[in-house]
């Protein structure tokens, strides 16, 4: 049996990216029911901020409670670590977590050299708790994913530069960065970055990965809550669409609006240290993505999506490309076999 599905308990080799607001519990439930593993990014279902950790928490728990209504079937909970300090705001929602019995937790881990790993605060909690850890790091190296092996997690995603998001500072593809960890450890590990049809699927298989983790592709589906127009702009686009600009921690990608207009303008205008910081305060950190991609607002915000944007063209169920996705899995581990 496929090690991903085995350990996640799920029936197929694919993970839905988490994507800070774009997600909700009708998506991730649609997800999880279709064989997958469905996750509730940081803000799921939310249509604003708040600056109370306990009240983040809450709404976590109630999107939770939706999603539990919605499926049966394993569902996980975004977790942001951050070395030895992560925030108040993530402890809390291991909390929720916790006493929601959720089985998976994607860590989204910093990663940064001294920064190696999950932060021991998550840690035994999870471990005590027999919750499932699915690692991605935002600085994936040989050296994060041995450690993140050696604390014990089941899963570690290797993130390619071809993602949508925030970007890894380290310009290594997809196709690269994979091969480069998979010889380095033993657990499991899924590839993030450019995989949006059958042949960038097939690909990645290839090259040792046992599960897809997918964001971009799940964006152009019915069941995502991005708005409508949005949807079908990203469907008509293309990676030679989309301007790369600096913002802190180190890049990011977006589709045509006039935000990402004027945060060009800075990339070409400043010098590193201060267009981080411009950049930084426009995009009102990932707020920018809730109104450029859930609110349509192509004026204010901005639509973030990976390379893989110019492989498919159409909106679809999230049965019907998780089915695209994988139509010739089976085939190709015959042929690799």
């Amino acid at each position: 049996m496929n090690r991903v599905c085995e350990v996640l308990g799920i029936e197929k080799p694919i993970i839905q990216g988490a994507m800070s607001w774009i997600t909700n519990a009708e998506f991730v439930a649609a997800v999880s029911n279709a064989g997958g593993l469905g996750i509730l990014g940081p803000n799921a279902g939310q249509k604003d901020i708040t600056s109370d950790p306990n009240e983040t928490a809450e709404r976590m728990r109630r999107e939770i409670q939706k999603t539990r209504e919605l499926t049966d079937k394993p569902f996980a909970v975004t977790l942001i670590g951050s070395g030895n300090s992560t925030s108040v705001f993530t402890m809390k929602i291991l909390d929720v977590v916790i006493e929601e019995k959720v089985p998976v937790v994607l860590i989204n881990s910093y990663g940064f050299p001294g920064m190696l790993g999950i932060d021991k605060a998550l840690l035994k909690p999870l471990k005590d708790n027999n919750i499932k850890m699915v690692v991605r790091s935002i600085l994936p190296s040989v050296e994060d994913a041995k450690v993140v092996e050696e604390q014990g997690a089941d899963v570690y995603v290797a993130t390619g530069f071809d993602e949508g998001g925030t970007l890894p500072p380290r310009m290594i593809g997809s196709f690269n960065i994979l091969p480069m960890i998979k010889d380095a450890i033993n657990i499991p590990i899924c590839l993030a970055g450019g995989i949006a049809d059958v042949r960038t699927a097939n690909a990645a298989f290839a090259l040792g990965a046992e599960g897809l983790y997918v964001g971009t592709r799940f964006v152009c589906t019915d069941e995502c809550p991005v708005a409508p127009h949005v949807k079908e702009l990203i469907a008509k686009s293309s990676a030679t669409d989309m301007e790369i600009f600096r913002v802190a921690p180190s890049y990011y990608r977006s589709l045509p609006t006039k935000l990402r207009d004027k945060l060009m303008e800075n990339e070409h205008s400043l010098n590193r240290a201060d267009v981080y910081e411009a950049n930084k305060k426009l995009m009102g950190g990932t707020t920018g993505m809730r109104i450029g991609m859930m609110e349509g607002d192509l004026e204010n915000g901005y639509v973030s999506v990976g390379n893989g944007v110019s492989l498919f063209d159409k909106i679809m169920p999230v049965k019907d490309v998780i089915d695209e996705l994988l139509a010739g899995y089976n085939e190709g581990v015959l042929r690799l076999i």
